[in-house]
């Protein structure tokens, strides 16, 4: 199964050398599942020529807003539509999470209480899990038809399903602590709460569900595999 994955955003400049770019931190994460894998930098305004290019798709994080007066973002909505339209399985996380809801009719605005960031405490699938967050944006109206999977009370609508063919979560599955670590240090000093920052830093050494929400999207991916049109 090739899944395309949608690059809206570049690790900042002062990881770069020590990190892999996000779309390769996806590749990593759901590794062993049998998928291939192709890439679009949708935020350098590089896009496929339609849904039908990838079996299923991914839109990862970016450091921008999806309210923003950006170019690339009216193609990446419509592109958005065309995917739902033709039922292929669509995945978005953090900013791709809100892309999605924004593209199909929901609201995506800065929390007023602030930022989430670092491990960070969810209910989805009827279950507490732990994964990293890095967000202070965030989905406040929800489009027709989405339905609500998990979330907590900083933000209620953490995880979301739109029929069978989408699935969006606003946490980061594929943030290891390390870059956790260097978001933290060159891009949320001055940002971010010192104190809030502080406390993330030394939850990093606290349990994560990775593989949890890992094992999640490509179960959900593998379930279109023979659905029909896809």
């Amino acid at each position: 199964m090739r899944i395309g994955i949608l690059q809206t955003g570049h690790v900042p400049d002062t990881l770069r050398d020590d990190f892999p770019s996000y779309a390769l931190m996806f590749e990593r994460l759901l590794a062993g599942h049998g998928f291939t894998f192709a890439h679009w930098m949708a935020v350098d305004m590089d896009f496929p020529a339609g849904p039908a290019d990838a079996d299923g798709w991914l839109i990862t994080g970016s450091r921008h807003g999806a309210y923003e007066d950006l170019p690339f973002i009216p193609p990446l909505e419509q592109l958005i539509r065309d995917i739902h339209a033709a039922q292929r399985p669509l995945v978005g996380i953090c900013f791709g999470h809100q892309i999605i809801a924004q593209a199909l009719g929901g609201t995506v605005e800065k929390a007023p209480a602030g930022w989430a960031v670092g491990p960070t405490t969810y209910s989805f699938d009827d279950r507490s899990v732990r994964l990293m967050a890095w967000h202070q944006d965030q989905v406040t109206q929800l489009p027709e038809g989405a339905r609500v999977l998990g979330g907590n009370a900083f933000c209620p609508y953490g995880m979301l399903g739109y029929g069978d063919s989408i699935l969006t979560v606003q946490a980061h599955p594929e943030f290891d602590p390390d870059f956790v670590t260097g978001l933290i240090d060159t891009r949320g000093r001055g940002v971010v709460p010192d104190a809030q920052l502080d406390r993330a830093k030394a939850d990093l050494t606290d349990h994560i569900d990775k593989p949890y929400l890992a094992t999640r999207i490509a179960a959900f991916f593998l379930a279109h595999q023979e659905a029909p049109n896809v």
